[in-house]
């Protein structure tokens, strides 16, 4: 009875079991049915759809570019340079630089190539970001020419089809000699021939590997990797270039590495015959809006681009141009010292004033220029160990050390015994930054430096910034003027950075919303943490080394200055503005004595004061909770310290210096060159200082650049 009972269950159960799995296949039959039609559908319409004859009789129209206030400051247009030439006039480098690096399946696939997509698709994820696209070179010129840049399926799914349809009309010679005459190069100029006679003042047929390798690394990005905006982007872009041709056998090692070092011989750019109000500012959103739109987007499809630019505050910014000496003339006719500066509501990220240089070039040195940040730096150091239960009032020891040979020195040679943290950031004390440093590790100054928006840190290699010198300053790199301002607007806004924000909103010439900008934030210190640093930093205007930054009202700042005078900052905020001010010649040769507390924190004051003037004064407002169980001295490793003789023979070191050696100690830097200051003289590590340990978990990424 119970063995037929079983057994009736069981068959129950399995043809209970076998119904729904067939209820389930055949519910999944419909909904594939479903999906193939509705998809068959969109793609027989996108095929059908003719985007071209709709563009064809709308006439170019120029774009126009409005500031804060909705009031026109550009009408960007072009007078298109293009001289069609044929694919036996481009020479076979060149051919094969475009190939390697933008489609190096181009002779295998028939205008998709799904390998492709799917490397670029994990490459991608990988990345957390879009660092590579999936796109052949059949696809873009079916994009560049007959479609229009939206973002959408629609578009993509059409620009598929048509890169099929090129493939069946055209032969792959064709169809590349079609490409090479579309693509933009930047300065006007389309197609190679356009280019090779902007750039180098010759006809394509003559370019060698080294120009072809140059052009070839343009159109990625046409105005950032021109070399006549940007030289060492478009060197570094070339490499990568030579990489891609020899990794794909166009060429061998010892070829691709003897032409990164070449030099390259480029025809001097055209100087602006005026300085129009905001020209830097009008480059960039221009650059910005090339890079993602195209750049016949930008110069005929006329986009009405809405910015964050306040005209009365850059007004104000270029006046203070007028500030700088001319200590020289370089090569490109361009008087030295340059400047840049750039003001930044902290609270929504709006870059309300951007000064590039003096006006009269295309090197948009606030967005571009790399530099050495000099004692700059040092807030990270100090933001870090308030995070960590330091407190204004920890004590820590300014006594000399010697970290594996390594002995930094403070800018008066001198050394002030038991210091707080407050005294240290007011008078820019080198030696207690090191400490701190080293105590804390400088993964972590590192890390807060990262989530405040500095990408340029290096993290990896025999030369990289996990090393105790970047605590003053002393980067492999460096930072960039927009950078480093946005960062010190983290500190204005309570610990919450948000990233700096040009472009308020783009409409096509239908008044059709292509896309609009809300603030991205995260919040990365705590509020109590910003406003101990921003007490602190006050105190440096006040009666510290900025203080000719003094604007008569609560500010705070801090300067930097890097070896030999290379290069001179102030940057400071107010509770409702953050600007940055840098100073420097661009060929990274010592100016005349130029401190971050003499002229950049004089034209700082002077821009500050007009930016400020309708504006009422208000202090910073910010918690400061008691530090129960904070740090209230920090102990001196004595194993570091340095013994009476030799503090002996360091006083003679530093008298040597005196007498001009101080130059000698600089070819021992390992990554910056620019590491010894009078803000912190000695700054850089001999060899074989040490390197901190690897990053605690949520630390400093390998991403992040």
């Amino acid at each position: 009875m119970d063995k037929h009972s079983n057994a009736s269950r069981q068959k129950r159960s399995a043809k209970s079991g076998g119904t729904f799995k067939r209820v389930i296949l055949g519910f999944g039959l419909v909904i594939m049915v479903m999906v193939t039609g509705i998809g068959c559908g969109f793609l027989t319409a996108s095929m059908n759809t003719k985007p071209d004859l709709a563009n064809d009789i709308l006439p170019p129209a120029s774009s126009q570019i409005y500031d804060i206030n909705g009031n026109e400051i550009a009408n960007v247009h072009a007078a298109e340079n293009r001289r069609p030439v044929k694919i036996a006039q481009v020479p076979r480098q060149l051919q094969d630089a475009f190939v390697a690096v933008e489609d190096n399946r181009f002779y295998e696939h028939s205008g998709v190539d799904p390998r492709g997509i799917a490397r670029a698709l994990y490459t991608n994820i990988r990345g957390h970001g879009v660092s590579e696209g999936g796109s052949t070179i059949t696809q873009q010129l079916a994009k560049n020419a007959y479609l229009t840049q939206e973002r959408t399926l629609t578009r993509k799914v059409q620009e598929v089809f048509l890169a099929l349809q090129l493939e069946r009309q055209y032969t792959k010679k064709e169809i590349l000699e079609m490409y090479l005459n579309q693509i933009y190069f930047g300065q006007g100029a389309y197609g190679v021939q356009a280019a090779a006679q902007t750039y180098f003042g010759k006809d394509v047929e003559d370019l060698d590997l080294n120009e072809c390798a140059m052009l070839a690394g343009i159109p990625k990005s046409p105005n950032y990797y021109s070399p006549l905006n940007n030289l060492q982007a478009a060197q570094e872009r070339k490499a990568v270039v030579l990489d891609q041709m020899e990794k794909y056998g166009y060429i061998n090692r010892s070829t691709a590495e003897k032409t990164k070092k070449a030099e390259m011989k480029l025809v001097k750019p055209a100087q602006k015959s005026d300085s129009n109000t905001a020209s830097y500012f009008i480059d960039y959103v221009t650059q910005k809006l090339i890079d993602k739109y195209g750049a016949d987007a930008v110069y005929k499809e006329g986009l009405k681009i809405y910015t964050t630019l306040d005209m009365d505050m850059q007004k104000a910014a270029e006046a203070t141009v007028s500030k700088l000496p001319t200590y020289k003339t370089d090569g490109n006719g361009l008087a030295q010292p340059q400047m840049a500066l750039v003001a930044i509501d902290p609270h929504n990220g709006y870059v309300k004033a951007m000064v590039g240089g003096r006006g009269n070039d295309q090197f948009n040195r606030a967005t571009m220029a790399v530099r050495q940040p000099g004692s700059a730096f040092k807030p990270f150091v100090f933001i870090a160990a308030l995070e960590n239960k330091f407190t204004p009032n920890t004590v820590i020891n300014d006594s000399p050390i010697d970290i594996n040979g390594w002995r930094p020195q403070n800018a008066s040679g001198n050394f002030s015994g038991k210091v707080t943290l407050r005294e240290v950031a007011r008078h820019s004390m080198n030696v207690p930054t090191v400490k701190i440093a080293q105590k804390l590790g400088i993964d972590k100054p590192i890390y807060y430096a990262q989530e405040m928006g500095i990408s340029t840190f290096v993290l990896d290699g025999p030369a990289n910034d996990r090393q105790l010198a970047t605590s003053l300053g002393g980067m492999t790199k460096g930072v960039t003027p927009l950078e480093i301002t946005s960062a010190y607007g983290t500190f204005a806004n309570k610990g919450v950075h948000v990233e700096p924000v040009v472009i308020v909103k783009v409409l096509d010439r239908n008044g059709k919303v292509l896309e609009q900008n809300e603030p991205k934030q995260r919040s990365v210190v705590s509020e109590n943490s910003a406003a101990e640093l921003t007490d602190m930093l006050e105190d440096v205007i006040k009666k510290g080394t900025g203080t000719r930054a003094n604007i008569g009202r609560p500010a705070a700042g801090k300067t930097g200055t890097t070896s030999n005078y290379n290069d001179a900052w102030f940057v400071g905020y107010t509770p409702d503005l953050v600007a940055g001010v840098w100073v420097g010649n661009d060929d990274n040769t010592p100016t005349r004595g130029i401190m971050g507390g003499m002229l950049p924190a004089e034209i700082w004051q002077a821009f500050m004061k007009k930016a400020t003037a309708q504006t009422p004064a208000k202090n910073f407002d910010g918690s400061r909770s008691s530090h129960y169980g904070g740090v209230g001295e920090l102990e001196d490793d004595h194993k570091q310290e340095l013994k009476k003789d030799d503090k002996k023979k360091d006083a003679k070191k530093d008298a040597a210096k005196k007498d001009g050696k101080q130059a000698d100690d600089q070819k021992n830097v390992p990554g910056g060159n620019n590491v010894p200051t009078p803000d912190n003289p000695n700054g850089s590590p001999a060899p074989g200082a040490p390197s901190t340990a690897a990053p605690e978990p949520g630390g400093v990424g390998k991403g992040r650049n």
